[in-house]
């Protein structure tokens, strides 16, 4: 195949495939009366967005402590009632957590 030839069905299949851009999705609140009503539901939508990653960082850090008391435990620095306190802490945390957030939500 020569570099002519390549080149010449690089540019034909280029030029075939075109795709448009989606469409903007509205709002979980919808569209609003007007552009500043638009704006403040899509802020609504970051602020979910971002609790909803606020409560899986949490979550995130209280199994990684877990995961590194139960490695002490392992090596015997630790005991199983300190994973367990480790465990029931990080939960009640995470609901004190997601409850918060949820009141949170309510105010917007």
């Amino acid at each position: 195949m020569s570099l002519h030839s390549l080149i010449a069905s690089a540019v034909t299949f280029s030029v075939t495939a075109r795709a448009d851009l989606p469409d903007m999705e509205d709002p979980s609140r919808g569209k609003g009366d007007g552009i500043m009503d638009t704006l403040k539901n899509y802020g609504y939508d970051i602020v979910i967005l971002m609790s909803l990653a606020i409560c899986a960082v949490g979550f995130l850090v209280v199994a990684n402590s877990c995961i590194a008391t139960y490695s002490e435990i392992q090596n015997g620095r630790k005991q199983w009632k300190d994973l367990g306190a480790m465990a029931g802490v990080g939960a009640i945390l995470l609901v004190i957590t997601i409850w918060l957030l949820t009141q949170a939500d309510e105010v917007l």
